[in-house]
């Protein structure tokens, strides 16, 4: 089934960047993968699921570049960054199909949520990948800022021709600066919290100005 599954998702995505989403059914990939429809209908019973399938293959590409051991000059945004750049590099061969699955998914709110999951969860692998905790209140705080961020990047990246997606590095650089503050901001409520539950006082608030972020 495994190369049955790539064969889908290849035509599923050719079909998305010709066509667009809402003109692709599950029934023209079955007819372009030359795969009986039961079959595509059996492993993917619907097109969200297709590209849920699609985001884990990135998912696994970014996390196979993930070094066994972390620089130990390395800052989070540091490895944030990379993690980040493996993930456009992974998507870049799809850039069409990528394009058109953004432009579809904006005009249908029901897919897009549907496929909400699939991001969540490789915004979860980029932070774990980064040496981020994704779980409990702080973890869904940074999936959120992050995909807010990625939906950012991801307009430039579309755009950039470049051939060392500089553009897209920049653009990258400037969210994680402003995103860094969040970060510092989730780590001292998540430690306020655990506080409180140990019946410790808390850090007094601070006035410092709120950070700029998605």
């Amino acid at each position: 089934m495994s190369d049955q599954r790539a064969v889908i998702i290849a035509a599923a995505l050719q079909l998305i960047a010709k066509r667009g989403w809402r003109d692709v059914t599950l029934r023209t990939i079955a007819t372009e993968a030359a795969v009986p429809f039961a079959e595509l209908y059996a492993a993917f019973p619907t097109k969200a699921a297709i590209i849920g399938a699609f985001l884990a293959d990135i998912d696994r590409r970014v996390l196979d570049g993930v070094e066994d051991s972390d620089d130990p000059d390395s800052t989070v945004r540091d490895r944030l960054f990379d993690t980040m750049m493996r993930r456009y590099d992974a998507l870049r061969p799809h850039r069409d199909a990528v394009a058109a699955l953004a432009e579809g998914l904006a005009r249908d709110p029901l897919a897009a949520l549907a496929l909400r999951p699939a991001l969540m969860r490789s915004m979860a692998v980029v932070l774990e990948a980064s040496g981020l905790t994704a779980e409990g209140i702080v973890g869904a705080l940074r999936q959120k800022s992050l995909a807010a961020l990625h939906a950012v990047v991801l307009r430039t990246w579309l755009r950039d021709d470049s051939a060392d997606l500089g553009k897209t590095m920049v653009a990258l650089d400037s969210r994680l600066k402003a995103l860094e503050g969040w970060v510092q901001r989730f780590d001292k409520i998540a430690k306020n919290v655990s506080s409180r539950r140990r019946g410790q006082p808390s850090e007094a608030p601070t006035t410092e100005a709120e950070p700029t972020g998605p």
